[in-house]
């Protein structure tokens, strides 16, 4: 028996070998995101991290108001990244969506994602108190 609730906005499950998120008590585990549209595949922003940014940032939202949560309930971010042109300029796309203070964070710059076109993945932590 699983010890955790999957949190699956679009109905994903089975068709990965991950969950896009997963809830055990107050906590909730974001998987790491990619620009991709979860229904359809494709990437969005190729060549744009802001826009990479922009685009997991808005799906990372869905998976919080699906587990009930919102922005001001994630305590930890990591950004894998491999360029950092462009890279100061996700600070205004985290600035859009994290408006009562900023979560502990950690970037890293990686040779490369599994998505090729990815040029940012992002996961979180949040804290869902009830």
């Amino acid at each position: 028996m699983r010890k955790f609730d999957v949190i699956d906005p679009w109905h994903l499950s089975g068709r990965a070998t991950y969950s896009t998120a997963v809830r055990r008590g107050p906590f909730l585990f974001i998987s790491g995101l990619i620009a991709r549209d979860p229904q359809t595949g494709r990437m969005a922003g190729r060549g744009d991290i802001v826009e990479q940014g922009e685009v997991i940032f808005r799906n990372m939202g869905k998976i919080l108001e699906a587990a009930g949560g919102t922005f001001d309930d994630i305590v930890k971010t990591t950004d894998y990244v491999t360029t950092l042109e462009r890279y100061r300029e996700t600070a205004a796309v985290r600035k859009k969506y994290f408006r009562n203070g900023y979560p502990a964070a950690t970037g890293v710059v990686v040779k490369a994602l599994v998505n090729p076109d990815a040029l940012i993945e992002i996961d979180a932590v949040a804290m869902i108190e009830k």
